[in-house]
């Protein structure tokens, strides 16, 4: 025990030098005249070159209280104790009111998750070194944390008054600092308050813009950033920001805010990029060729821009141009090879040039995108009537950890079930979900595998253990819904579930594709067609279509339903739900 103690004295004495040394020494100064003679007087530190130790700092004594206090508080921090380590040096940072003691009792109560007692100690923090940036923030972040918004406001002010741009910079960040408040209209009231000292300051508009979109005050957003761009008209992410709000209502309005920036700043990189995705978007795909053509043009040897410009054209199948840019910043040592050739491997996959895509993917052999290539190239293989050589070159594959021999489960029994043998899929997974019965992933395809079958019961079964194992996949939920919908029973319960799924993931697409499918369903068309043509719009794919033209030829619109379903055919021509409605319907 005597051992231990001199140890963590030793290791005490290291964590003092920083936080009371100085202090000391000032103090040694000061009760100790310079004595030229004394041998034994200590060194004149003070004289020494380097910087002071701030004036507004206690002058510490190392006493033994003080000692006995610092010994307990590490003993608990490193016998497992946070709470009780951040308590002691909060009561020692109370009798000291050195705030080097203060900030260390907030970095352990933020490690214990005690948000009460480092707030507490933050706030001693500041009041102890009203100086310090460091303990402005400590608090701000706290009481936001805390859900206490409008006291943190005088923090704030302090912040963004602290120098020259810390009030250009600071409103650019209070979004995300405010985002975990549910109480918009609070951070709205507080951004607004605190950018009135700023009036000509083109951040300040645009953090009250940021802060009224989440309050859903459309009309103060767009109000709020029109005037950031009139105050700084070159300025992209005003322009960008603008945009996107006019993005929610009409795209094509979004379209004519880039396109005039763009007259007047035409080599703005960022607004060419966004407004040929937003040509692409809304599908004027020779629109969006010219923007990529004027991007190459401008910015040759922009990394970045080529990459965009490859995923754009690829996104459209404008397979040459793609592949032309990718192998372009391979020439250029583009920082992201592995994401380039996995690029460049599915443009030869979707040109069905199997060998070159697996001559692609097998250059990748570290990184995120090694082990989806290795996917890739079994799936490659497989598509050539190979499938008992693609399941061997899974299984073949060196793996590293149960995640990813997982992951090279779901994929074997992804071939499977390509190659219509959903029952040997459905045992392949079952006989992996016996050893580990709570894999997500595992009970997730496992269920899709069982619908295949028409084993509903299994599919039920394993949704509801993924939703206990995992409450916040919304995938779960999602298909849960989706399946009750589809065979047209339990009609309510697979609208909560749907609904529970987008509160989850309100921007997925298939998901509001669920919620379009129920809602036809339970007999509300105008609703149904609503939702499904947002689906549509946001991810065109051959189910979303099926289900929008099923949709539009129950309302009477079938010159439209045919519009949509050969729209389909195009971008998912092997879709096993959109033929099957076409057979329904007829040519």
């Amino acid at each position: 025990m005597l051992a231990l103690s001199r140890r963590l004295a030793a290791h005490v004495a290291a964590l003092l030098a920083a936080a009371l040394l100085a202090g000391a020494v000032q103090a040694q100064q000061q009760s100790d005249p310079a004595d030229d003679d004394d041998d034994d007087a200590p060194p004149v530190i003070a004289s020494a070159p380097g910087p002071q130790p701030p004036s507004n700092l206690p002058l510490q004594d190392l006493t033994a209280q003080t000692l006995y206090e610092f010994l307990l508080g590490e003993i608990a921090a490193q016998r497992g104790s946070p709470g009780i380590a951040a308590q002691t040096y909060l009561d020692l940072a109370k009798r000291t009111r050195d705030p080097r003691v203060a900030r260390r009792a907030v970095e352990i109560a933020n490690a214990a998750r005690m948000p009460a007692l480092a707030l507490e100690a933050a706030r001693l923090w500041q009041e102890t070194d009203p100086e310090s940036a460091q303990a402005l923030q400590a608090v701000t972040v706290l009481l936001v944390g805390a859900k206490r918004v409008e006291e943190a406001e005088p923090y704030l002010a302090k912040l963004l008054a602290s120098n020259g741009t810390a009030a250009a910079n600071g409103f650019m960040q209070l979004a995300r600092l405010l985002a975990g408040n549910p109480d918009a209209a609070a951070n709205l009231r507080v951004v607004r308050r605190l950018a009135e000292r700023y009036p000509d300051l083109p951040q300040a508009h645009l953090a009250i813009a940021q802060a009224a979109a989440a309050a859903n005050d459309e009309a103060t957003a767009l109000a709020e950033v029109r005037r950031a761009a009139e105050l700084r008209p070159d300025w992209e992410i005003a322009a960008l920001y603008e945009a996107q709000l006019l993005q929610r209502r009409s795209p094509a309005e979004a379209g004519k805010r880039l396109a005039a920036f763009l007259e007047k700043f035409p080599d703005s990189r960022e607004v060419r990029l966004n407004y040929a995705r937003m040509l692409v978007l809304d599908k004027r795909y020779p629109e969006a060729r010219a923007e990529f053509e004027s991007i190459l043009k401008r910015f040759q040897n922009d990394a970045d821009a080529i990459y965009a410009v490859g995923l754009l054209a690829f996104q459209v199948k404008e397979y040459a141009v793609a592949e032309q840019n990718m192998k372009r910043l391979l020439e250029l040592n583009y920082r992201d090879a592995g994401a380039v050739r996995y690029t460049l491997g599915q443009i030869a996959e979707e040109q069905k040039d199997w060998a070159r895509a697996i001559e692609w993917y097998k250059t990748i052999d570290q990184g995120e995108y090694a082990m989806p290539a290795r996917m890739r190239v079994a799936n490659a293989i497989a598509r050539q009537g190979r499938l008992d050589e693609a399941r061997a070159y899974l299984r073949a594959t060196d793996v590293q950890g149960d995640a990813q021999r997982v992951q090279l489960l779901v994929a074997e029994s992804q071939l499977l079930r390509d190659a219509n043998l959903n029952r040997e899929a459905f045992d392949l997974l079952g006989q992996a979900l016996q050893k580990i019965p709570d894999q997500p992933d595992l009970l997730y395809d496992h269920a899709l595998t069982a619908e295949k079958l028409d084993r509903f019961d299994v599919l039920e079964a394993n949704l509801k253990k993924l939703i206990q194992v995992k409450p916040d996949h919304a995938h779960a939920y999602n298909a849960l819904g989706y399946s009750f919908a589809d065979r047209n029973i339990r009609l309510p319960e697979a609208k909560q579930l749907i609904e529970k799924a987008l509160e989850i993931a309100p921007q997925d697409f298939f998901i509001i594709d669920s919620m379009g499918w129920v809602l036809y369903r339970m007999g509300d068309l105008a609703g149904a067609a609503a939702q499904l043509q947002r689906a549509w719009d946001g991810r065109p794919d051959g189910e979303i279509g099926a289900h929008l033209g099923e949709v539009l030829w129950a309302l009477g619109k079938r010159d439209e339903a045919r519009r949509i379903w050969q729209e389909a055919v195009k971008v998912s021509p092997e879709n096993e739900t959109l033929n099957k409605t076409l057979k329904r319907f007829g040519p």
